[in-house]
């Protein structure tokens, strides 16, 4: 059975930090693409995050550029998502996903594979 578990959402302040983990089982982890997207209500999801299986070229939505950082651990099939100086705006669900390619469909937010139940990220002001 296919398993994306996402964990480390919660509260935070304005310009804290926030680790995001995505434990995945289930499927070859070394062959996919793994990365993140977001959704809030009434708006159209959002590519956060990917890192390709292929080659490790990670890619970031501009919103989150030089504030967010994603990493892979392929020994505990993880991908973690470090996000700093965190902003109301990136109040969100957090959903983790997988994909067959080089990220191009988590950034779009839509056609991935595989995507776990989410993780709600609320950033106070």
């Amino acid at each position: 059975e296919v398993q994306l578990v996402e964990s480390g959402g919660g509260l935070v302040q304005a310009g804290g930090s926030l680790r995001l983990s995505c434990a995945a089982s289930g499927f070859t982890f070394d062959d996919y693409s793994i990365g993140w997207y977001r959704q809030t209500p009434g708006k159209r999801r959002e590519g956060v995050s990917c890192i390709s299986s292929s080659d490790g070229i990670t890619y970031y939505a501009d919103s989150v550029k030089g504030r967010f950082t994603i990493s892979s651990d392929n020994g505990k099939n993880t991908v973690y998502l470090q996000m700093n100086s965190l902003k109301p705006e990136d109040t969100a669900v957090y959903y983790c996903s997988a994909e067959i390619g080089r990220c191009m469909k988590t950034m779009e937010g839509y056609g991935m594979d595989y995507w776990g139940k989410g993780t709600l990220v609320t950033v106070s002001s």
